[in-house]
């Protein structure tokens, strides 16, 4: 008598397997059933302002009006919250738009309609406002034919709430090129955005420091005005802000005259985003009001990627400052090139 085995073919056996991946597969995703009778797999990332988001391996991120959901069932467990304030856990299935959230400590029954928000369980609560650090230092030096030593230190702190965002920081730089200071600058201010929409905003803030050559003793600039996403999705944001602001430079030679006058405040920030690199812009413009010809201009580009630990990055980067009018001996332009190491911490 022959082995059983001998009996079945490859192709039915291999057959068999390529079934049982595919279905392995489908009971560890999440499905999503429409009133028109669409059947969605995948992975629910989020629910958010009556909207599902799906990512798929065919068709990548959809997203589904909550509204036309008929039917959930995730194979993963999610944060939930009710639109009563109620945060669960647990993984969630629903029929003819009635939900059911299967957690540790039991079942919860709820209309779909009431589900308000969802997020991964190690991810970051919508409503919680966070913090975010980020320290930086660079050290560069030459010797031999010169000599030359640059530093530069740097720290932010940035609560993010789900409706705005604040921003503390301050940074200092200085180089020393053939014994002469070459660079010597400070500064430190807050940022505070509030978003009145999903695109809009309105924004304050305040800066001050001192620039010694570029001879300014002191400045501060304070700004009051409205923003705009131009660009908004997963990996890009581009952000215009256009405001009113107070300008004050304090400059150290007796012959240059201050500037004390209100000022426009023209901003333009972009960040494209990835998992390998980030890649930043921005630019601000602050001419004086009465005299329009006296400008303020300063520039910061670079390119970030992740070292091993995450929590470190590399950033290359070049910063550009542009007085209109500067004292007497004094270039317009004062340009900087840096390689900086960067140290980002909690949530």
């Amino acid at each position: 008598m022959k082995p059983f085995m001998s009996k079945v073919r490859f192709p039915s056996l291999l057959s068999a397997i390529l079934v049982a991946l595919a279905l392995t597969s489908a009971l560890r995703a999440d499905v999503i059933e429409t009133k028109d009778g669409s059947r969605i797999v995948g992975t629910l990332t989020k629910v958010d302002k009556g909207k599902l988001y799906l990512s798929t391996a065919a068709a990548g991120d959809i997203v589904i009006d909550q509204a036309e959901v008929v039917s959930i069932v995730t194979s993963h467990s999610l944060s939930v919250r009710l639109d009563s304030g109620t945060r669960l856990d647990g993984r969630i299935t629903a029929q003819n738009g009635d939900a059911k959230i299967i957690g540790s400590e039991g079942i919860v029954s709820t209309p779909i309609s009431h589900l308000a928000q969802s997020w991964p369980l190690d991810g970051l609560d919508p409503l919680a406002d966070h913090w975010i650090y980020e320290a930086t230092l660079d050290i560069n030096g030459t010797t031999g034919n010169k000599s030359q030593l640059g530093t530069a230190a740097g720290f932010s702190a940035k609560r993010v709430g789900p409706m705005d965002e604040t921003d503390f920081y301050f940074a200092y730089n200085r180089q020393v090129t053939e014994g002469e200071v070459s660079a010597d600058q400070f500064k430190a201010g807050i940022d505070y955005t509030s978003n009145f929409s999903n695109r809009g905003s309105w924004f304050v803030r305040d800066e001050a420091g001192f620039d010694k050559i570029m001879d300014i003793k002191f400045y501060e600039t304070a700004a009051v005005g409205v923003g705009e996403d131009l660009i908004k999705n997963k990996f890009d944001l581009l952000t215009a802000r256009v405001g009113v602001a107070y300008r004050y430079d304090d400059y150290t030679s007796i012959t240059t005259p201050n500037v004390n006058s209100a000022a426009l405040d023209l901003e333009i920030a972009h960040d494209f985003k990835t998992s390998e690199f980030e890649l930043v812009n921005k630019v601000v413009v602050l001419p004086a009001v009465n005299d329009f010809s006296n400008v303020m201009l300063t520039q910061d580009s670079y390119f970030q990627i992740p070292l091993k630990n995450p929590a470190w990055k590399l950033r290359l980067g070049l910063s550009n400052s542009y007085e209109s009018q500067p004292p007497a001996g004094i270039q317009k332009l004062d340009t900087t090139y840096y390689t900086r190491l960067i140290l980002d911490w909690g949530q």
